[in-house]
């Protein structure tokens, strides 16, 4: 069976818990770049995950009743001029049997099927507040069935969020979606390795951006998951440094923090590294301390742990770290109590990935506080998420700083899969002990 058959069957049986219904989800629109061009389409996670279908103009309906479960899925006709300008598509007919649903049919008839299949049904399921126009065509679909109350037909008498049940869905990966993945970390594990050994002073940043995306297309990549960051000096204190146009300097650190998608599925991988091949004495202290947190925070990802170990695992060693060369002054315990801390470390160290690369899922326990809870409590990892472990430093320079540490950022970031027994390394191909990255840059 098809992955995407499997999980719109789960999706049906989570209906069906709800006494059933229908859902509805729409792909993505094509979106213009500028006049007579689109940008490059990349289809709705959620729809794709439910359908694997890589077309714009495409609507999935999913039927749930007791003992019965109907996937409808509505796209683009067959259209031989169209083809002729803009290439292949399915059809209706063709992608029933190439993607498993019981029926397709037109796009443009959704307007006249959906009010039939809306007719009597107990609930519905949909992203409801997610795109004002898609609200309003389903209210005039509503509309159209609660017209016909004086004939005995229903309209809907409940709605579900339908990305909440999603959300739990893609939270937990399946053994397709790792494939993926583990292939993407490794695409993109290549590609920081090829930047390392390509980097020299006075390269401008874009041209080691453009040798990072030259390995991802070259190795089956479509698109980068995220924009780019290729930091030099002291743009790596830059959290979401965008600019990506200046020189680099012989005697600066070089933060990338870039990852390939894959068949709809993302990675992302940070590292930082000597313009020259050579740490030199202050970047080494800094990042042997970034490099100590990331070990702490990675033996903190563990199934049963919360979410949150390995964020406060990491905020300690570099807390302490902090503390030990003099950016900050105090206790450990002070130190994070008091937050001073976030001076030089001001972001979480994790956040789950999957098809987006800051992917959904809730970061808390599902449900109500506990009994004399304040609030939820972090989410409990279990086997099959997948999130980063990325902490860093970003140093600035102020009067009150250590000249020696002024202007040096750095992040040190990996993929990490929760096993039954710990957590894999999806990233591991891109080094980051700073001797095997300067033999990388002496080789």
């Amino acid at each position: 069976m098809l992955p995407y058959s499997e999980r719109r069957l789960r999706l049906a049986d989570a209906m069906r818990a709800q006494g059933g219904g229908v859902a509805i989800a729409f792909t993505a629109p094509e979106r213009p770049r500028n006049r007579d061009s689109e940008y490059p389409y990349r289809w709705d996670s959620y729809f794709y995950y439910l359908t694997g279908f890589p077309e714009p103009e495409a609507a999935l309906v999913v039927i749930a009743e007791a003992g019965r479960t109907e996937s409808i899925l509505f796209c683009r006709e067959k259209n031989p001029e169209r083809e002729t300008w803009d290439g292949f598509r399915y059809g209706p007919e063709a992608a029933s049997e190439r993607f498993g649903f019981e029926r397709s049919l037109p796009f443009g008839s959704l307007d006249e099927e959906l009010p039939r299949l809306l007719a009597d049904r107990p609930a519905l399921w949909y992203a409801l507040g997610a795109d004002d126009a898609l609200d309003a065509r389903l209210q005039r679909w509503l509309g159209s069935v609660r017209a016909q109350a004086r004939t005995g037909v229903t309209a809907p008498a409940r709605a579900f969020d339908l990305y909440a049940v999603l959300d739990e869905m893609r939270l937990f990966k399946d053994t397709h979606e790792l494939a993926t993945m583990r292939r993407a970390a490794q695409i993109s594990a290549a590609a920081h390795v090829r930047a390392m050994r390509v980097t020299r002073a006075g390269c401008r940043e874009y041209e080691i951006e453009a040798e990072l995306l030259h390995e991802f297309r070259r190795n089956g990549s479509q698109f980068p998951a995220y924009g780019s960051i290729v930091a030099g000096g002291a743009n790596a204190c830059v959290l979401h440094y965008r600019g990506n146009d200046a020189r680099l300097a012989d005697g600066d650190l070089l933060l990338i923090d870039a990852g390939c998608e894959l068949d709809g599925y993302a990675s992302d991988i940070t590292r930082t590294f000597p313009v020259n091949g050579r740490f030199g004495a202050a970047q080494r202290t800094l990042y042997e301390l970034v490099l100590e947190a990331q070990r702490a925070a990675v033996d903190a990802t563990q199934p049963g742990a919360r979410f949150a170990a390995p964020h406060d695992a990491a905020v300690r060693v570099l807390a302490q770290g902090m503390i030990d060369c003099g950016l900050l002054q105090g206790t450990l315990d002070g130190v994070i109590e008091s937050g001073a801390y976030r001076r030089f470390y001001m972001h979480r160290t994790s956040h789950w990935m999957g098809m987006d690369v800051h992917d959904c899922g809730e970061y808390r326990e599902p449900g109500e506080p506990a009994a004399g809870e304040a609030g939820r409590p972090w989410r409990i990892l279990h086997p099959g998420m997948v999130l980063t472990i990325e902490p860093g430093i970003y140093v600035r320079a102020a009067d009150d700083v250590p000249q020696a540490f002024h202007d040096i950022g750095i992040r040190i970031e990996d993929d990490a899969l929760v096993t039954d027994t710990g957590c894999e390394i999806l990233t591991l191909d891109a080094p980051k002990r700073p001797e095997d990255i300067e033999a990388l840059m002496r080789g």
